[in-house]
Parts: C-alpha cells; sequence; structure tokens
C-alpha cells in the first residue's frame, strides 16, 4: 500500500513555484505496546468520562476550558476553537534563508521527504535542490496545515529534499539554564589527548542498522516464551552483572589508560583476523614445505 501524503501544494521561491508532495520519512518503531486487563474475567478494561459527586456523565456534556488559576477555567466550544484554526494553504513560501549549520538541533523535531508532484516539476525542484547545496543554506518557510501553522525549514537530502518540522522558540529551553553552574575551565590535556585517541580509533561510518533496543527485544522474548507456556508463570533469567558495590571515587587517567590500550589491542586483533596472524602464516609455510618434500 502506497504511503498517503502527509501535504500536498506548492514551494514557492519568489515567483518559481514548485508542486510537490511530503511524505513521512520516519515510522514507529518496534515498540511493545499493553492493554490493561481484569485478571478475574480475562477482559480489558475501558475507562469512562466521570466527575467528582456526579458519576459518569455523557460526552455532549464536555466543554473545553483553559486553566486560568487552580479551579478557574475559561470555557471554550468546539465551534469557537475551529473558528481560530489556521486554514490550510497550497503553498509554503521560502521567506528565509540561513547557513546549514545555524539550526540548533534542539529545534528539529520531525522529518519528511519531499518529491516533485509530476515530471514537469522536476527541473525546477532539481535547480532548488542544487541551489541550497551549492549555497550551502537552509529555506525556512511556515507551513498551514491541519488548523496550525508549523516552522519547517527546506534541505538537500541526496539526490532529493528533507523538510524538518521545527519547534517554535517557546518549545525549548535554553541550555544555559541546565549548564550555567558548570566549569568553564579547560580539561587536562594529557587526558584529553587520551580520550581523543579513543574517540579517533573507534570512529567508522554511522549503521543505525547495527543497534538495536534490547528492552524491546527481551519483551518480545518473554511474550513468545510465555505464549509458548499457555500462561504458566516463567521467570526471565537476567544476564547482567549485579552492580558491584563500594565507592566511586576512580582514578581517571588510570581509566583513560586503560581504555586506550584496550582499544588499540581490539584494534590490532582486528587487522590481524582480516590479514592472517604471524603465527598462523609461519604454519601455513610449514605445512606447504612440508607437502612439497613429500
Amino acid at each position: 500500500m502506497a504511503a498517503r501524503a502527509f501535504w500536498q501544494g506548492q514551494i514557492k521561491l519568489a515567483l518559481v513555484s514548485i508542486p510537490v508532495e511530503v511524505y513521512p520519512a520516519t515510522k514507529s518503531g518496534a515498540a511493545v505496546s499493553f492493554r490493561q486487563i481484569h485478571e478475574p474475567t480475562g477482559k480489558p478494561i475501558h475507562y469512562e468520562k466521570v466527575v467528582s459527586g456526579v458519576g459518569p456523565i455523557d460526552r455532549d456534556e464536555i466543554l473545553k476550558g483553559f486553566e486560568l488559576s487552580k479551579g478557574n477555567y475559561v470555557l471554550l466550544e468546539q465551534e469557537e476553537i475551529e473558528a481560530v484554526k489556521i486554514e490550510s494553504r497550497k503553498t509554503l513560501d521560502l521567506v528565509q534563508f540561513v547557513e546549514a549549520d545555524a539550526i540548533d538541533v534542539l529545534y528539529y523535531e520531525k522529518p519528511y521527504f519531499v518529491v516533485p508532484a509530476d515530471d514537469l516539476a522536476e527541473e525546477a525542484y532539481a535547480v532548488l535542490r542544487d541551489a541550497l547545496r551549492k549555497a550551502k543554506k537552509v529555506g525556512l518557510g511556515q507551513l498551514s496545515v491541519r488548523g496550525r501553522e508549523q516552522l519547517v525549514s527546506i534541505k538537500p537530502c541526496g539526490r532529493g529534499l528533507v523538510m524538518e518540522v521545527l519547534r517554535y522558540a517557546d518549545e525549548v529551553t535554553k541550555a544555559q539554564t541546565y549548564f550555567r553552574g558548570l566549569p568553564a575551565d579547560t580539561a587536562d590535556e594529557d587526558m584529553l589527548d587520551l580520550a581523543t585517541s579513543i574517540i579517533d580509533k573507534r570512529t567508522a561510518p554511522f549503521k543505525p542498522e547495527e543497534f538495536r533496543d534490547r528492552y524491546v527485544d527481551a519483551l518480545h522474548r518473554l511474550i513468545e516464551k510465555k505464549k509458548k507456556a499457555k500462561g504458566k508463570r516463567i521467570i526471565e533469567e537476567v544476564d547482567d552483572e549485579p552492580a558491584r558495590k563500594g565507592g566511586n571515587v576512580i582514578d581517571l587517567m588510570a581509566a583513560l589508560k586503560k581504555s586506550a590500550g584496550e582499544t588499540a589491542r581490539t584494534t590490532a586483533t582486528k587487522k590481524r583476523s582480516k590479514s592472517g596472524s604471524p603465527t598462523d602464516t609461519g604454519n601455513r609455510r610449514a605445512t606447504a614445505a612440508k607437502r612439497k618434500s613429500a
């Protein structure tokens, strides 16, 4: 089944309009969801709308309220809320361009793929993509969809374009709130060199498929065991070592040196496994000589 477009319209660059379709670039992961079950009957539990001192109520008796102070609300009808929604527009006007690294990572919320709507749009689409890449810039605009405006950025991605929904300024907590009390002193040079060497030796291309959510995997294994056990109680074995008791004070320099040594040994072992160790090579040569003399 083909993916459904999140938005269809035109990206406008000055007097140039490019018909495009926007599709989600992410999907739900392997998260495990649970229902609450009434154990005596085995039936799922449902929730009712209840008012304290009154009991269950009908849905048509419900209004939405904005709390001004504790117990004090401004009540709004659904029709009033609908009336102030932003009308969806079919044009995304790129009103500003910024350096590609000027947007803090905290502002990025969700990515979408942007593709040309038809063959006629491909040429203008390619011009916008390549112009952004050449200028090393990101386009900014506001997308009106589903009753509200979203701040978005447009940037090149391979052969195409990616639209990122951005958070507004009042949705992001300033980093100084948490980092203000940290010391501004530069790290010890020797320790910095050791840490940098560890990072360099462990640097490799990013392969997201090599990382998995072990908690979700363990839940799936547990569910499979329970299914096969047909309701019998299962005790999941825990392989992790118990936390060591004792002081948390460590010699940072010693730990860094040990880590650097282990990293170096691991790298050397991988190289030998690829090319063959000296011992293995010697054994192969000796075997070949015996066969030749025989």
